[in-house]
């Protein structure tokens, strides 16, 4: 059996990993980008999409200040692995929404999507959702239609968020995902967005994947972290 497939192991393995990230955004040194466009949709509140890379989620909950940013949830897989990322990120103050990002053709296999859909725009009525547009096994850095869609359905803002740190654990998934080490350098990257009226939902997908992938690179400039 998996490790991760064991509820003790995985909950206390959820618990470690979510202690070592509280304890490296504590001591990294952060650069924040075009914050004003995060701070505005705080400010006026109610329902948004945030969008970043599946890579990137080790270093999500460091762009979400629960102190003045609407309450957050988190789309996250049905998958063991999910489960696991899921009840770390729990741990730091952003439940989640089980399910998957992937295409609407596909949101009737098992994966949940159809629910998730459900229960993504129940959410987006009064708070935040995150989402990884490529996941949960990409192709990465490619959109599927289930982002654009929830913003055409919901008529929620998306903020598109690149974050990035430097030095950093790289694995060996098929996303490279990037985890922190303590006092380096970080970096979040903002940009927002609002579903166009008419537009097909592939057109968005593309479009707004050209648009994360320029704030991911923007952060990965600022720390210096080669990107792969």
């Amino acid at each position: 059996m998996r490790p991760l497939r064991n509820p003790i192991i995985q909950a206390v393995l959820a618990w470690l990993l979510a202690q070592w990230m509280r304890f490296c955004f504590a001591t990294m040194r952060w650069t924040h980008q075009n914050e004003g466009v995060a701070e505005a949709v705080w400010a006026q509140g109610g329902g948004v999409l945030c969008a970043f890379w599946h890579s990137r989620i080790g270093l999500s909950p460091a762009c979400w200040p629960l102190d003045r940013a609407q309450p957050a949830k988190a789309l996250i897989s049905l998958s063991p692995d999910g489960q696991f990322i899921a009840k770390a990120v729990a741990l730091q103050g952003i439940p989640a929404v089980r399910g998957s990002s992937a295409n609407k053709d596909k949101a009737d296999r098992a994966k949940g999507g159809t629910q998730a859909l459900r229960d993504g725009l129940k959410q987006l009525k009064i708070g935040a959702l995150a989402i990884t547009p490529d996941g949960p096994r990409g192709p990465a850095r490619q959109m599927a239609e289930g982002l654009p869609l929830m913003a055409r359905l919901s008529k929620a803002p998306v903020l598109f968020i690149g974050m990035s740190c430097k030095p950093a654990i790289r694995l060996k998934s098929w996303d490279k995902a990037v985890l922190p080490l303590p006092f380096g350098k970080g970096a979040i990257v903002w940009d927002v967005a609002d579903y166009p009226d008419g537009s097909e939902l592939a057109d968005v997908a593309f479009a707004w994947t050209e648009r994360l992938n320029a704030v991911e690179a923007e952060a990965d400039a600022i720390t210096g972290l080669e990107r792969v």
